[in-house]
Order: structure tokens, then sequence, then C-alpha cells
């Protein structure tokens, strides 16, 4: 049995410190760089007249590691388990977020159009493991990124960069902005839409789902605002406006069949026709204001209309409505959430997901 002491527990004094460096170097000097290091490499700094040495500042601009070089050097995110700090955990995502490149997409007609695309690449990460290699994850996918875009395509980099390395799951996740022409209501005029867009091939336990998301932007006239209003002007005759804002739904579906992104803006549109306008002349603001009468919607009307709209189309799986109405009224928004499907069930809420909705142009 060991019985500690005070005297043993106390922290030494500094000239108790200095002695026992005195000792340590007295016998450093006198050792074989052998029993040193046997005992702790840092001692061959203690040798007297050793000394740090003299180190270059000058960049070598024409050395080139070759093979033997590259194996001497360290490489931590893959040392062995006795380096890892913290629990031994199972990792469920690591990688990298928001790298940048641009990627070559075919519109629903076929027509070619290169987008800036921002990549998040993740695998899992046994609880044994250190860490990952984060630029194999870049490197699997700009070995793709020249191909045009399709789902097989990511599916052929996540296979890559899981077999890199050595996970069980991986996420692929591509953020852009969709181009599209709107016509204006009247007028005639054309202008380009931009929709946020994320596309993700998720693996789970060996399953593979394809999902994308959608950032639809409409405008929102208050039901009850419009009723209040019209009640002024024929029960008072005074005129009155009813409140309406921009308002941002988050579509995101499951894939269980081929389909454009063309096609889920079209349903969007086709749920709730109150979409924001591009071009505008004086007979498009006036046809808005008579399409938005004519479709006053709450947030809770909006989030079922976008349901009936994906639950009729064969296309879609699991899918999961945000909706927001950045209300003009009230210094607070209307949200509402709606899910079918195991994929969005989720009993906690990521605390910034209804900001996240605010389309700031």
């Amino acid at each position: 049995m060991n019985i500690h002491t005070p005297e043993i527990d106390r922290l030494p004094t500094r000239d108790e410190a200095e002695a026992a460096l005195a000792v340590l170097r007295q016998w450093a000097g006198k050792s074989s760089d052998e029993d040193i290091a046997r005992l702790d490499s840092a001692l061959g700094w203690l040798v007297p007249g050793q000394g740090h040495p003299a180190l270059s500042r000058v960049y070598p601009a024409g050395f080139r590691p070759d093979a033997q070089y590259r194996a001497t050097m360290p490489d931590l995110q893959n040392g062995p388990e006795s380096l890892i700090r913290g629990a031994k955990s199972r990792i469920q995502h690591v990688g990298i977020s928001n790298f940048r490149l641009p990627i070559r997409f075919a519109t629903r007609d076929g027509a070619p159009l290169v987008l800036e695309t921002s990549v998040t690449g993740t695998v899992s990460l046994e609880a044994e493991k250190k860490g990952i290699n984060m630029s194999r994850i870049m490197r699997s996918f700009y070995a793709h990124a020249e191909k045009a875009f399709s789902f097989g395509v990511i599916e052929a980099a996540l296979d890559d960069y899981k077999a890199d390395l050595g996970s069980f799951d991986a996420r692929i996740q591509m953020r852009l902005s969709f181009p599209m022409q709107l016509h204006s209501l009247r007028s005639g005029l054309s202008g380009w839409q931009y929709y946020d867009i994320a596309l993700e091939l998720v693996e789970t336990a060996g399953v593979r789902k394809r999902i994308v998301h959608l950032d639809y932007v409409y405008s929102s006239t208050c039901p009850c605002s419009l009723e209040l209003s019209e009640h002024a002007r024929t029960t008072r005759g005074q005129l009155a406006t009813p409140h309406s804002q921009r308002s941002v739904a988050r579509l995101s579906v499951v894939l269980a069949g081929e389909m454009a992104l063309e096609d889920l803006v079209d349903l969007a549109r086709g749920a709730v026709v109150t979409e924001t306008q591009v071009m505008v002349k004086r007979e498009d603001e006036q046809a808005f204001a008579e399409l938005n009468a004519a479709n006053p919607i709450f947030v809770e009307d909006a989030a079922r209309l976008f349901c009936e709209a994906l639950r009729g189309d064969a296309r879609i799986g699991d899918f999961r409505v945000v909706a927001s109405h950045q209300e003009s009224l009230h210094s607070h928004d209307a949200v509402s959430l709606l899910t079918e499907g195991e994929t969005f069930a989720a009993t906690s809420l990521d605390p910034h997901l209804f900001q996240s909705l605010i389309h700031a142009r």
C-alpha cells in the first residue's frame, strides 16, 4: 500500500526545481542519445552546448517532397486511439462545409447552366478513430465535379469518400441559387427569379435518401385583416387596407422518382399562387393586389396547401413544410411546421430554423 505524506505531495520549490534541472543536465551531458531517448527524448535539449538548431528563414521554393519524405510526415488525424481527446464516442457527422465550385446543371429542357455551388460533405466517425482527412472529401468531390449534375454523380462522389475514409454513414449537401424566368401578370414583361435550393444525398445504416430543399417566397394577405378592411368600407365608408407580407416556405422532400427542380417550383406555385414578382408595371401591381385579395392565406393554410400538393405527387415520399409569414402588423412572425413520414419527424427544432427563412436580398 502506498502512503502519501504531506512532504511528498507538496509543490517543489523553485530552488529544488533548479537543483533537479542541474542534475538532469549533468546526466544528459554524460549519457548516450539512446539512453536519453529511452528516458525522454526532450532531454536532448538539456545537453550542454546543443541549444536550439539554426533554422532557415528562406522559403524553399524548389523543394518537392518525394514518397519517402511524405511517409515521415506526421498525420495526427489518423493517429492512434490513444490520441483521442474527450469521450471515445461515435460522431454521426464530421467533415467540411461551404467549399465552393462551379457545377454544371441542366434546365428542364436540357439547356446547360453553370452555377456556383456550396458543398458540404460529412461522414460518420467511429468511436475508436481519432479523426478524418478532410481534404479527401474535397478531392473525391472534385473528381466528379466536371460531370453534369445528377444524383448519380453525387452518389459516385459519396462512394469514393466513404471508401477513402472507411466510414459507414455519409452525407453530401449542395446549396445553390437556381434561376427561372418569371412572366409578369399582365404587362408581358419577364425577369429572373432565383430560388434557394439545397440538394442532399444522405446514407444512414446502408439506406440512401435523395432530398431536395426549396425556399419559395410568396405574399400572404391576412384573411382576417381583409374582412375587417371590407367591413370598414361597407359599414362606415372608411378606406382601409388589409395587411400582407413577404412570406417564405421551405419545402423539403424525399424523392421517390426523378423530378426536375423546375417541377418542384411549379408545384409550389400551384399550391400558393401569390409568388413575389420580378418585373412589375402598374397593371401588374394592380393584378397582384387582385390576386392577393382572391387568395388570402393564414400560415396554417399555407402549410396545408403545400401539403396537399406534395402529397398528390407520386415522385415525392416523405416531406416537411416550414412556413414563415413575416408580419407587417406584428413585431413577430407567424410560423407553422408540418411533416409527413419519418425522415423529418423531430421532437426538437433548431432554435434558428424559422429565422433562417428570412430572406435578405
